[in-house]
């Protein structure tokens, strides 16, 4: 193993089907590293299972202060501030009940078979047109979309209006650029709009929004660019999420053909199999960001007040410590604390949702493209550069 920089450039790789060599090296000579990030700051990036899981759950490190004035960034801002943590700057108790309730429906809500007809609804004109398909373009993106759209209440024939302005948004940039706002001023005016309409014609997490803004002992506090703030960035947040990890598992699954025709052969085993992929892709990004708030021992090292932490998800998921044979993608295993939802009280309360998602689509896929295969070599996959999340710009497949 080649010895490892004192400091290292941070991210490591744009590429997401491969673990980065340094994860490995990191996690073992030295699990709480610095490294230099694209903006000139220096960080400590957290490579371990153990250490990776005490940063998340404790509350001396925080999300919310990472948007502060003058605090070391992992990437210049792009998007308002209070759209970094969107959960943590929603006070209003019955803002934060709706907000929660939309993004953890109950299993009875009949959400499994709507998910299972917008699948088919997409799947129908790919079958039809036959290969070869990009599943980014026609199936990852507007599925994704289409979920958010029903839970949140806007019209589903937008879409690509609301996902083209999040390729704006979440760009990772060492300082801030002219456009880089212009996206989200789009979608936050539009969501604006759908506030605005007759109740009669509003639906999801926008009408009771609404509802609760119109009752007196709730509305305090409440205004239309409050709520269109909450619900621009619960879209950006959720859409690009689901869509990046959908993409990953697909790309993990053909990539273990042996796996995919086995999770045909037995679709019980679907759920286990989403949790593994959850462990094994790389879709979450470059590392989630934490804010000392306090001097705290972290291994051998001491983090003080002030210092900007990266928790690097992907590397704790292939721990040897937490898991077993880390390396292997198994949806037989049994032991699996992933940290893909995140850990403490940033813990992601859309999880049951997210697996949902992604069992609904990976199901209808393999039911419908028998045979489902990339149409290009692993290797000739362009990953988007300078981006919040690990994406090939296109996932071509045959069947």
């Amino acid at each position: 193993m080649s010895a490892v920089p004192n400091e290292l450039a941070f991210p490591l790789s744009p590429r997401g089907d491969v673990l980065p060599a340094e994860c490995a090296q990191l996690r073992t000579r030295r699990p709480v590293a610095r490294v230099r990030l694209m903006t000139g700051d220096t960080a400590w990036l957290v490579t371990s299972h153990a250490l990776a899981r005490q940063v998340l759950e404790d509350e001396r490190f925080s999300l919310s202060n990472t948007a502060a004035p003058g605090v070391p960034r992992q990437y210049a801002l792009t998007i308002p501030p209070e759209v970094v943590n969107t959960m943590g700057n929603v006070t209003s108790s019955g803002l934060r009940c709706e907000v929660l309730k939309t993004l953890s429906p109950p299993a009875d809500s009949g959400l499994a078979n709507w998910l299972r007809m917008r699948a088919d609804e997409l799947l129908d004109p790919i079958v039809e047109q036959g290969p070869p398909v990009d599943l980014r373009e026609c199936f990852a993106a507007p599925y994704s979309a289409t979920l958010m759209c029903k839970l949140l209440g806007l019209p589903y024939r937008d879409w690509r209006q609301l996902m083209s302005g999040l390729d704006l948004g979440f760009i990772t940039s060492p300082v801030a650029f002219e456009g880089c706002t212009a996206g989200w001023e789009k979608d936050y005016a539009y969501v604006l709009t759908q506030l605005r309409l007759d109740r009669s014609r509003q639906s999801g997490l926008i009408r009771r929004l609404c509802e609760l803004k119109d009752d007196a002992a709730e509305s305090e506090g409440l205004t239309d660019q409050l709520l269109a703030g909450v619900v621009a960035s619960l879209f950006g947040a959720g859409a690009v999420s689901t869509s990046a990890f959908l993409l990953h598992a697909v790309l993990a699954l053909l990539r273990h053909p042996q796996t995919l025709q086995r999770l045909r052969n037995e679709p019980g085993r679907m759920s286990r199999a989403v949790d593994e992929l959850l462990r094994f892709t790389l879709s979450i990004g470059d590392g989630l960001p934490r804010l000392a708030m306090a001097d705290v021992k972290l291994g051998n090292e001491l983090v003080k007040a002030g210092e900007l932490v990266l928790v690097c998800v992907e590397a704790a998921n292939f721990d040897p410590e937490a898991f077993d044979s880390p390396d292997g993608f198994d949806i037989d295993r049994r032991r699996n604390p992933h940290l893909a939802f995140g850990g403490g009280r940033h813990y992601c309360p859309a999880s049951a949702l997210s697996r949902l998602h992604a069992e609904v689509a990976l199901s209808a896929l393999l039911h419908r493209l028998p045979g489902v295969r990339l149409a290009v070599p692993v290797d000739q996959l362009v990953w988007r550069t300078g981006y919040i999340k690990r994406l090939p710009e296109r996932l071509p497949v045959l069947w």
